[in-house]
Parts: C-alpha cells; sequence; structure tokens
C-alpha cells in the first residue's frame, strides 16, 4: 500500500530542491548585485539583470506549488507555521514582493533613480533567503510547542530566535550566493568570468564554514538534526558525497572548467537540502507534527500526487523550453553589452 503523505512529502522536498536550484541563484544574483564593485561594477549588474529577468518570475511557480501542497495536504503544519513562525514569513513575503516590485520599476522609472530600485532589489534579495534559512531552522529546532489541542504554545519568537535559526539563514543567503556566482560565472565571458569566478571561490569558503557553524550550534540549538546528521546510518555517505561535490567544484572552478562547475554545485545544493529533509523525517515541524500526524484526510494526498503528475506532463517541458529559449537570448544580451 501506498503511503501518499510520504510521497507527497518527497515532492515538497524535490520542488524545494528545484526552488532553490532556480529562484534561490535568483536571490544570490541580487547578492552579487549589492556586492558588485569596481571598474567592472555596472557590467557585473547589467550581466545579473540578462540572466534573471525573462525567468524570475517563472522561477517563483515552484514555491507557489509547494505552499499549495503544504496548504491542501498538511493543513495543520500550515497553520502552526503561520503562527509560530509569523514574523520571519511575512518579512521573507515582503522581501519577494520588494524584490519583484523593485526589478521591475527598475527597468522602467528614470535613469536617475534606477540605483535606487538596484539599491532595494539587491537587499530584499539578502533578506529573502536569510528569513528562510531562519524558517528552515525554527522548524527544525524542537522549540515550537504545541499543546494537546493543536494550539501554538511556545509563542511567536521561542520557535525562531536563537542561534542555531539564524546561522542557518546565514548559511541558506551563503550557499544561494554561491550558486548564483557559479551561475554567472558559466554565462559570463572575459574579464566579467573572472570576476565571478573569484566570487565563485570565496563564497564557496563561506558556505563551507557556515556549514560547519551551523552543525555545531546544531548540537545544543536542533538535536535532532544534529544527531542525524552524525551518527545516522545515510549520514556518512551524504556527507561524503556533499564534501566530494564541494571539493569538486572548487578545483573544477580552479581549473575554469565553468560547465561541469555549475553541474557539480547544484548538486551541492540539493544533497545539503537532502541531508536536511532526511535528518527531519518524519517530522515536518519537531516535535509538533510528524507527516502521518499532520496529513489531510486519505483522498487528498493521492489526489494531490495525480493532479501534479498530469499537470508535469505540460510544466515541465514548457519551463525546459523557456530556460532554453532566454539563456540563448541572455548569452546574445551579454555579448551586445561587452
Amino acid at each position: 500500500m501506498i503511503d501518499w503523505p510520504v510521497v507527497v512529502g518527497g515532492l515538497m522536498v524535490a520542488f524545494l530542491i528545484i526552488y532553490s536550484l532556480t529562484g534561490g541563484a535568483d536571490f544570490g544574483g541580487g547578492v552579487w548585485d549589492l556586492l558588485a564593485r569596481g571598474p567592472r561594477a555596472e557590467d557585473q549588474r547589467t550581466l545579473i539583470k540578462n540572466e534573471i529577468g525573462p525567468i524570475w518570475e517563472a522561477n517563483h511557480v515552484w514555491l507557489i506549488v509547494l505552499i499549495v501542497i503544504l496548504f491542501a495536504d498538511f493543513p495543520k503544519v500550515f497553520s502552526l507555521m503561520a503562527n509560530a513562525l509569523h514574523i520571519p514569513l511575512t518579512l521573507m513575503l515582503f522581501g519577494v514582493v520588494f524584490r519583484g516590485s523593485a526589478f521591475v520599476f527598475h527597468a522602467y522609472d528614470r535613469q536617475q533613480r534606477k540605483r535606487r530600485w538596484s539599491f532595494i532589489f539587491a537587499s530584499a534579495s539578502a533578506v529573502t533567503p536569510i528569513m528562510l534559512g531562519i524558517c528552515v531552522g525554527g522548524m527544525s529546532s524542537g522549540k515550537i510547542q504545541i499543546d494537546p489541542l493543536g494550539r501554538l504554545e511556545s509563542g511567536f519568537w521561542s520557535g525562531w530566535v536563537g542561534l542555531f535559526p539564524f546561522l542557518t539563514g546565514l548559511f541558506t543567503l551563503a550557499l544561494f550566493a554561491y550558486l548564483a556566482a557559479v551561475y554567472l560565472a558559466c554565462q559570463a565571458k572575459e574579464a566579467l568570468q573572472e570576476d565571478f569566478r573569484k566570487r565563485a571561490l570565496i563564497s564557496a569558503v563561506i558556505v563551507g564554514i557556515l556549514a560547519f557553524a551551523c552543525l555545531i550550534s546544531a548540537s545544543t540549538g536542533a538535536p535532532r538534526i544534529y544527531a542525524a546528521l552524525t551518527t545516522s546510518p545515510w549520514s556518512l555517505p551524504l556527507n561524503v558525497a556533499a564534501g566530494l561535490c564541494a571539493a569538486g567544484s572548487l578545483w573544477l572552478l580552479w581549473r575554469r572548467k565553468y560547465g561541469p562547475a555549475r553541474i557539480i554545485t547544484a548538486g551541492q545544493v540539493s544533497l545539503v537540502i537532502l541531508g536536511w529533509a532526511f535528518a527531519m523525517y518524519p517530522y515536518l515541524i519537531y516535535p509538533a507534527y510528524t507527516v502521518q500526524q499532520a496529513a489531510a484526510p486519505p483522498p487528498l494526498p493521492a489526489l494531490t500526487f495525480w493532479v501534479l503528475a498530469c499537470g508535469s506532463v505540460v510544466l515541465v517541458p514548457s519551463f525546459l523550453y523557456l530556460y532554453k529559449i532566454f539563456a540563448w537570448k541572455s548569452e546574445e544580451a551579454s555579448q551586445h553589452s561587452l
């Protein structure tokens, strides 16, 4: 018999990975827009906007699907998150809105105001991943408590205020910035390619430092996550695979092999998310709800799966075609700007 809640939960993890590899890289591009420096700063910003401009709205489809699945199939978790993580979730949504609005206004407003919109776009791009990571850290911390009736008992602050959620937020930001730097190095030409190669190498080191800091802080801030990542049967193979991806990405960037580096880096990010998902299982919010405890009545998860399966027949090829078209157009725009 198929355990449909677990299947749908697995799909949520898959959509989170896809969103991180696409929309997360867009947020990382905004970080590099904020940190653009040197004589080629404006060229760097132009490349970033050429790369994310055509597809940044479409990439949010994966986040929307994730939220809809959570609302429909795990309503108890949706409700608890909306209360316990209300503040970081609200700030995250503000960041998404301000980022998108600023990006559009930057394209159409007067020239003298464009730098202001660029700053808002870049700042929102940095705040949003931090809030996302804080929410993930809060869900994992074990500090979100409910009473026997399922009502929030721990308040609006205790679930996400702490060292571990904060470090997880910084780690998420660094991971997205690293991903974006590798993508941009792959797409850039000549001097700009070297600029983003250096940024990718630096951010890779920062990602490693923050990953270690998160693991250490998890020993007290999220004991379940720490125990799972250090003692579970799957932890050693997964950690070794993630480490090999990290080392391989660094080596490929050092050798200026950008295409393979992009693939390996995407694999590294995917393994990080999978490690968190495995460490959390069977909980969606620890220790409040497991997958089974939070699942909607039996017909809904199965129906959700088949709706997604049918919809993906149209959605996935459409996205692949979209990326192919705009990858060609963005490359042409980058060459023209250079």
